[in-house]
């Protein structure tokens, strides 16, 4: 008799329900006040149409003028399509083209080759939370922070051939910026300073998120510092290693304020973004002609930046 409450009460509980994914969604859903919901739609919508209309939009607009012979002065119902003879222009008569791709080619490589390792290097030595990191942290990022055409101003400053500090210090007349011979790579050190601090960031967020049981267990093993490093912890950085590659690529690509800054893109610093600029506001105004060299820098950059979306939505299904 003392167990029928017991069971009575059992079968009074009703049993349980299975909630499916969409069931979850659907009441969370209802429990979003009519204020929640205009505030999370203005919040994906307004970012939306910024990007469509200042980013998807143009690069839209800059791919079909390409196609165009318009100078930016005619009414658009006179435009004049002529398919792909801007792209055999660009590059069979178009004498600034190949310095332009060679400059951007060397620009890469010294990048990549001497600012990114030593980049790298720093992140290393700051890591390891030397007396003063924080200091050397703000001092190296600095240049990130400033635009490319204020680096220009202040290496001027250096490069200045009748009152520049180098000229002064070595007691030399060298034009720096003016002769062709030299003034790439006086930019190039100047770009190559900005670049530091940045990749310097870059490795220092992702060494500080390496388990510190791997380097305990490389110690345990034997293994140098260095020897840890490259077989250790290097691979483990490969997303950054990946980030450092796109973003390496992409400030080779526009690298304009510097060299307009300097000479508007002339006399030795052709870049293919100063030759953008100087068709579609320049004097020659040649608004197809522009977006073409404009399409081929846009599909440069986009195979780099899709190798890199891949790879980090692959590693995210992993």
């Amino acid at each position: 008799m003392s167990d029928l409450p017991l069971i009575q009460a059992d079968r009074a509980v009703p049993p349980p329900t299975a909630t499916t994914p969409t069931g979850g969604r659907r009441r969370r859903l209802r429990l979003l006040s009519r204020t929640d919901r205009v505030v999370i739609t203005l919040m994906v919508l307004v970012p939306l149409l910024l990007v469509t209309g200042f980013v998807w939009l143009p690069a839209a607009a800059t791919v079909l003028l390409s196609g165009t012979n318009w100078d930016g002065i005619g009414p658009l119902n006179e435009i004049e399509f002529v398919g792909a003879r801007n792209y055999d222009d660009v590059v069979n008569i178009y004498p600034p083209f190949v310095p332009a791709v060679q400059n951007n080619l060397l620009w890469l490589a010294a990048l990549f080759v001497v600012a990114t390792p030593f980049g790298m290097f720093l992140a290393v030595l700051l890591d390891k939370e030397l007396r003063g990191s924080r200091f050397y942290q703000t001092a190296l990022y600095l240049p990130v922070v400033l635009s490319l055409a204020l680096i220009g101003f202040v290496w001027q400053l250096l490069y200045s051939r009748d009152q520049g500090l180098i000229n002064a210090a070595f007691n030399s007349n060298v034009d720096w910026y003016g002769d062709s011979n030299v003034n790439i790579w006086a930019v190039l050190v100047a770009s190559g300073w900005r670049h530091v601090g940045y990749i310097m960031l870059l490795y220092l967020a992702g060494l500080k998120g390496v388990d510190p049981s791997l380097r305990e267990a490389a110690a345990v093993d034997g293994a140098s510092e260095t020897r840890t490093f490259f077989r250790v912890v290097f691979p483990v950085l490969r997303p950054i290693n990946i980030i450092v590659l796109v973003v390496t690529v992409i400030e080779s690509l526009r690298a304009f304020d510097l060299v307009w800054v300097v000479n508007k893109g002339r006399n030795g610093l052709e870049l293919i973004s100063a030759l953008v600029t100087q068709n579609v506001v320049g004097e020659a105004s040649r608004i197809g002609f522009g977006s073409a060299l404009a399409t081929i820098m846009l599909v440069v950059s986009l195979v780099f930046i899709t190798i890199y979306l891949a790879t980090v939505m692959r590693e995210n299904r992993e």
